[in-house]
């Protein structure tokens, strides 16, 4: 049994993923920069799991980082996400995966801005955007949103 609140077989996951998000998401892939869907994204609102739905990073930590990927110096909370080694490709990063269904998000480096010093490097196809005025919401209190 697996220990995500949110469990699917992989052929699941291959029905309800495009095969880019699939990709991504489940095998640990990466997008290229600077051509993704919210590098540049300035609106204001919430980036949510693309597999869950489980609500991870609002915009008032987006940054621009250079690297041609969205990038944040921190989720809304430490708990929606989860930190693993990544030994892939020669080298050892943080891998970032959601703790609600263990989906591939991207990567977490110390070379961001502060208040936190990191940058959370994601992959659009990773994340859904949801637009909001943020004025009137407690980003602490979001919930899990059903995803298309």
């Amino acid at each position: 049994m697996d220990r995500y609140e949110v469990f699917k077989t992989e052929e699941e996951w291959k029905q309800i993923l495009s095969s880019g998000e699939y990709r991504i998401l489940r095998g640990r892939g990466t997008e290229l920069p600077f051509v993704n869907e919210y590098y540049d994204n300035e609106k204001e609102g919430i980036y949510y799991c693309r597999a869950c739905g489980q609500p991870l990073y609002s915009s008032e930590t987006k940054y621009k980082s250079g690297t041609g990927w969205p990038s944040f110096w921190q989720p809304i909370k430490s708990s929606l996400v989860e930190e693993k080694e990544d030994n892939s490709f020669f080298m050892t990063r943080t891998e970032i995966v959601c703790s609600r269904c263990g989906s591939h998000l991207g990567h977490v480096f110390n070379d961001g801005p502060e208040p936190t010093g990191l940058r959370y490097c994601m992959n659009s196809k990773a994340l859904t955007f949801k637009e909001m005025d943020l004025s009137d919401v407690d980003v602490e209190e979001l919930s899990v949103i059903e995803v298309e």
